[in-house]
């Protein structure tokens, strides 16, 4: 899970040698999997094992959340998926499941971010924005600054619309939970209650955890009413009217000061909200929650404090944590600034749902990166995955019965009639605009089966405009359009001949692309052609340009009458 917050009290927090010097609690490891002696093939059941060990009450909760500051990437969709395969198994199991997903959405915005995303998820610079409208709001919570779309009721909704729709694009069912609305509605009452009653208590646990806590440090953040900031300078404390007096003072975000605006005033329990350390157990608590996976940056900071506060302050036991790894696109970390973003949108515009399930399934204890430059790898291995569950191909013991548990989870459906198209044979096909032809060249390649279903054929054909996308998106060997019309072109006499040699091959031995590309090479220097002026050649009278793919599968993809007209010079 990720906070605005953590990101604040990060700087502040004691080393890990420190930490518990003058404590007897010691946290549990949160990396659960790492510390299992399960056997299971697949991750998401020996977390479960581990769920329906504590003897939950139903429905069981599994909760992700985030704090709706900016785009919401891929990387984050982390926080979705690795509790909805969890929630999965245990529904397998007979067990009912709530999946809930936190907006922390009464965080202050303490910068402004680069880059924005639209309601379609389309990712926008700053300036595309009212950005001066948008600097004004520094210090106020998401929920209380304009949307900057003007699409909704406020920055806070927009983003987490943006979530939830992630979320729907990968066939997940998440419940959105609002931090703010969890204060409005009374459902934090208790715990800010509980936590200030007993500030005396929060104040040693929390020193334990980050140094500037003194004996005026209070675990409250009002909302000054007249400036709309939240502001972290508490006075006093009436329990009995659940208010407290505070001074709108500076508030350090980063390497930068938001300047406070000096007001004095009484806030409501309601109106605020408690600091992160607070609040992330308070929310285990408000929701119910049984178990919580989170990125690798809360294993030694938001959890070991987390834990402390759920057992030693509240008095309940704490959900079950998952520490996964991040993942990283392209070789470098996902950053908003810096533009290395793709949202779960763009990424179904290149490859199946199924695939990037797939990707999910993955254990989450190791490091992973997410190339779209290779993305044809990612497919090839899930292709081969399915083949393994349908006994199609043979692997080893683990690959088959990780096979075996895992594929029904991604799959919407489990069907052995499907039918797929190799990835890279897509893009290929995706050269032509023409349906039919396409259709033509991969029933000629034996991808479409006369007798298979015609649901089958069509799904298959569907990978063709998102291998075409990823072509056109990383401008790869792929991203060429076939000339379906002769072009104007002319040769000298022995090219001719090589042409007309390379036809007569073609049409009397049928060769695959392997055979098919070394005739090439042979008929070029058996016709005194130089060889890379016979491929231009080839690339000029099928793709009417002087460059392309590798010229021998190429050919051997497109329909075989197509190819002998063309190499004859035929319209």
């Amino acid at each position: 899970m990720t906070s605005e917050d953590e990101q604040r009290e990060s700087s502040e927090r004691v080393s890990g040698s420190e930490r518990h010097a003058n404590s007897e609690f010691q946290p549990t490891s949160p990396h659960t999997l790492s510390e299992s002696d399960s056997r299971h093939v697949f991750w998401a059941d020996t977390v479960a094992d581990l769920i329906l060990a504590r003897d939950p009450d139903e429905p069981i909760v599994v909760k992700g959340g985030i704090s709706p500051s900016g785009v919401p990437h891929l990387g984050n969709m982390n926080e979705v998926m690795r509790g909805y395969f969890v929630a999965e198994v245990l529904r397998e199991r007979g067990y009912e499941v709530r999946q809930v997903f936190t907006a922390d959405d009464r965080d202050p915005l303490r910068k402004l971010p680069r880059k924005l995303a639209d309601a379609e998820g389309n990712v926008v610079g700053l300036g595309e924005v009212d950005a001066a409208a948008l600097g004004q709001n520094l210090g106020k919570p998401y929920t209380d600054i304009p949307d900057p779309f003007g699409e909704v009721d406020s920055y806070g909704e927009h983003f987490t619309n943006l979530v939830e729709r992630g979320a729907e694009q990968l066939g997940v069912d998440i419940e959105v939970v609002s931090t703010t609305d969890l204060y409005e509605t009374g459902q934090m009452d208790d715990a800010v209650r509980h936590v200030l009653e007993h500030a005396d208590e929060a104040r040693r646990i929390l020193g334990q955890y980050q140094d500037k806590v003194d004996e005026d440090y209070v675990p409250f953040n009002p909302i000054c009413e007249s400036c709309g900031k939240v502001t972290e300078t508490v006075l006093s404390v009436d329990l009995e009217a659940e208010t407290v007096e505070y001074e709108c003072t500076d508030m350090t975000a980063g390497d930068r000061t938001i300047e406070g605006c000096g007001h004095r005033g009484t806030a409501t329990f309601r109106e605020g909200k408690l600091p992160w350390r607070f609040e992330w157990p308070a929310q285990w608590q408000a929701l119910g929650v049984d178990f919580e996976p989170f990125g690798k940056d809360h294993a030694e900071g938001s959890w070991p404090s987390g834990e402390h506060i759920a057992r030693e302050l509240f008095g309940f036991e704490p959900p079950l944590p998952m520490v996964y790894e991040w993942f990283t696109l392209g070789g470098e970390p996902f950053s908003s600034s810096a533009g290395n973003v793709i949202l779960a949108g763009e990424v179904l515009d290149l490859l199946e749902l199924e695939v990037l399930h797939y990707f999910f399934t993955k254990n989450p204890k190791k490091a992973r990166d997410f190339s779209v430059g290779r993305l044809d790898q990612l497919v090839d291995e899930f292709d081969r995955f399915e083949r393994l569950y349908f006994g199609e191909e043979d692997g080893t013991e683990n690959e088959t019965a990780l096979a075996e548990r895992v594929y029904p989870f991604v799959v919407s459906e489990v069907r052995e009639e499907r039918l797929r198209i190799p990835y890279t044979y897509a893009a290929v096909l995706g050269m032509t605009d023409d349906e039919s032809l396409r259709r033509t060249m991969a029933e000629r390649a034996g991808h479409l089966p006369g007798d298979a279903p015609d649901w089958a054929r069509e799904a298959a054909l569907g990978r063709i405009p998102r291998a075409r996308e990823w072509a056109v998106r990383t401008d790869n060997e792929y991203n060429y359009e076939l000339a379906e019309d002769l072009p104007d072109v002319s040769f000298d006499a022995a090219t001719e001949a090589a042409l007309d040699a390379l036809a007569e091959f073609v049409e009397a031995e049928d060769p695959d692309e392997e055979a098919l590309q070394e005739e090439i090479y042979e008929t070029a220097r058996a016709h005194d052609v130089g060889v890379g002026d016979f491929f231009t050649a080839g690339y000029r009278l099928f793709l009417d340009t002087d460059e392309g793919p590798r010229l021998g599968p190429f050919l051997a993809a497109l329909e075989r009458e197509f190819v002998l007209a063309r190499l004859r010079r035929q319209a």
